[in-house]
């Protein structure tokens, strides 16, 4: 009887602990504009229970009776406190610092004040937020050590995921970027490079702004930024799986230059009538996957794409740590929750076997494989491969050899600290496939869900372009990003010439910037007349109004022979301001990351004029994301002042 009464008791306490706990939900807001804020941490004050709002400023959080007030924090706003009171839901309106950000320095993922300090200074940043990917929030400080002798410090930072001190930006590794640079079109009338659907910079450099740091110059690929976001393409009509749009108007950053914008949109096709899907899912589960924006965030994201899956689809899960593993044999997608089970299994520990982890997959995969399907490894990692094939070329090699078997990869690409985003690109890269940073679930949606055709099923393949300047019209030219695809002139009728993939409904594009003929140019060089030889001077006879023409080369998914179009583009602009929205917000888009790569080529590039475009051209923004760009670009000013104020 003593037992039933104090379970009784027990049931009775849990049950009224139940019925103390509420949601609490709202949005956060620009009070200026009234425009939501992505990245804001709302935290319960007192606790580390918070989290961060999405793209449309929305956020979701419990609280308990005991829990009296939130505190509402973001880089460059005055931080708030707000009462709960009895409210479940609460609005928040931030409004704009006015403390300049000249008086303080960023440091990895904290500040400091400018003034020199002497020995070592010890701070402690908020809380971390359990519940958010990225839980750096705000003005989140470390350590920092400065000798007023020199003119840099030395600096190790707090990890608020791991508790301990590390260097964090030191250990994120990135592949070095030349930029492209002016060519002359009567020396070098042709650019030929491969497409990027790619689209894992643009995160990336997000969550280093939301986080309060400008991010490392060669995370900052500008052609992925600009094909994070959809815009509005016509797909093809007659057949082909895909179109090609083009555009032409001045260059913001330089009015007496050209911008012409090329556009590719993938042939649509209805989730019901996508081919069945043979996938692997291949999960890092090493120690350095442990933290809660790495492993957690890769099994709620994989849960949400099993959520899409139908019955004549499957999937297997391979794992690996130490060493590789089986955990699911391939198991049709009507099979939610014997799927879901093996993915919350999953536990972090051990060192990273990533080449076995990829054999394994593709032997899965290879041996559950669909002739006419969609056969497709997805690798979810932060790219610490530290055993085994463990140099970039290494993988090269082996992904080169295994994507002969028809196999596609996509890489899905998590956290921070020791991300190595020059591995995953590679990867993906190699494995006819694409590559995705999913820095919060959020972006998880976006990836797998939203764009879950385009992320998944290739409707054309080795897509590459070729462009042919007029010299009577172009003086020099320059393609804007896609340092990492160029291709020889002769790739482009090479067949056996790799190339980038399309997937269905996916939109690419391209932006050149062109210096017409007869304007003054301070970016290409003459030589000196050769002594031992004569140069014959160029002619031609062709005269038209043409600027150039577009060839372009693509292969059906189960192809080996390309198939080749071509579009000509007359000289003939339009004002920048009767162009397409989106041909302005793309631009808006180049300017913005020209200026994070401080680009040698960005001229006369502004964050108040890039933020300018944006606004103007925003559009059907249902999704929230350019208005998340908008935000981002004038976080990324204000980092931009107090980044001069430390070099002063």
């Amino acid at each position: 009887m003593k037992r039933l009464i104090l379970l009784l008791l027990m049931l009775s306490g849990f049950t009224a602990l139940k019925a103390q706990t509420r949601t609490i939900t709202g949005h956060v807001y620009d009070a200026a504009d009234k425009q939501p804020l992505a990245g804001v941490a709302v935290l319960v004050t007192g606790t580390k229970n918070g989290v961060q709002t999405n793209v449309t400023g929305a956020y979701s959080l419990r609280v308990t009776e005991r829990n009296t007030q939130l505190s509402i924090s973001y880089i460059g706003f005055e931080s708030q406190t707000i009462n709960i009171g009895k409210n479940t839901k609460i609005d928040i309106y931030l409004k704009a610092s006015n403390r300049s950000l000249n008086e303080v320095v960023v440091v990895g993922y904290g500040v400091q004040r400018k003034s020199v300090v002497t020995g070592s200074v010890s701070t402690v940043g908020p809380a971390p937020v359990p519940n958010a990917p990225n839980a750096i929030v705000g003005r989140a400080a470390g350590v920092a050590v400065m000798d007023k002798s020199k003119a840099f410090a030395k600096q190790r930072f707090v990890s608020p995921i791991v508790g301990n001190y590390q260097a964090l930006q030191e250990q994120e590794n990135y592949k070095g970027i030349t930029e492209n640079g002016f060519q002359s079109s009567k020396d070098n009338p042709l650019s030929t490079f491969s497409i990027d659907v790619d689209a894992a910079s643009y995160s990336n450099v997000r969550r280093f702004i939301n986080n309060g740091q400008l991010p490392p110059k060669d995370a900052v690929r500008i052609e992925e930024m600009i094909n994070y976001f959809n815009y509005n393409l016509s797909a093809p009509t007659n057949g082909e799986p895909v179109a090609i749009h083009t555009e032409l108007s001045a260059a913001p950053w330089n009015p007496q230059h050209r911008l012409l914008r090329i556009g590719l949109k993938a042939r649509v096709v209805q989730n019901d009538k996508l081919p069945a899907s043979n996938l692997v899912f291949l999960i890092d589960v090493s120690g350095s996957m442990g933290s809660a924006n790495k492993l957690p965030l890769v099994q709620s994201s994989l849960k949400m794409l099993t959520d899409q899956l139908r019955p004549q689809d499957k999937v297997a899960i391979v794992v690996y740590a130490g060493a590789a593993g089986l955990v699911l044999p391939s198991t049709p997608g009507d099979q939610k929750t014997t799927i879901k089970d093996a993915i919350d299994r999953l536990n972090a520990g051990g060192s990273t076997a990533g080449g076995e982890g990829i054999k394994l997959a593709y032997r899965t995969a290879k041996q559950n494989y669909l002739k006419n399907g969609n056969n497709r490894v997805i690798l979810a990692t932060d790219g610490d491969f530290n055993v085994g094939a463990s140099s970039d070329e290494d993988m090269e090699r082996l992904i080169e050899q295994e994507r002969k078997s028809g196999v596609f990869l996509s890489v899905l690409g998590y956290g921070m600290g020791n991300y190595k985003d020059s591995k995953m690109e590679t990867l993906a890269d190699k494995g006819n496939g694409n590559y995705a940073y999913i820095d919060n679930i959020t972006e998880a949606r976006k990836t797998l869900v939203s764009e879950f055709g385009g992320t998944l099923f290739t409707v054309a393949k080795d897509v590459k372009l070729q462009l042919e300047f007029n010299p009577a019209k172009v003086a020099s030219y320059r393609l804007i990003g896609y340092e990492n695809r160029m291709l020889n002139k002769e790739d482009f009728n090479n067949d056996l010439k790799d190339a980038g993939e399309m997937g269905a409904g996916h939109n690419v594009t391209a932006l050149y910037e062109i210096i017409p003929a007869g304007v003054h140019d301070k970016f290409t060089h003459t030589v000196d007349p050769l002594k031992y030889q004569k140069v014959e001077k160029a002619t031609t006879n062709y005269v038209s109004n043409d600027m150039l023409t577009i060839k372009f080369r693509y292969k059906e998914l189960n192809g080996t022979v390309s198939k080749l179009s071509q579009v000509v583009v007359v000289d003939k602009p339009v004002d920048f301001k009767n162009a397409s929205a989106d041909f302005r917000f793309a631009s808006a888009v180049a300017e913005f990351g020209m200026l994070l790569r401080d680009s040698e080529f960005k001229q006369n590039a502004r964050f108040d004029e890039a933020i300018k475009i944006a606004r103007a051209a925003k559009g059907n923004d249902d999704e929230g994301y350019r208005a998340e760009f908008i935000k981002l670009a004038e976080s990324a000013k204000l980092l931009s002042k107090s980044s001069l104020a430390a070099v002063e």
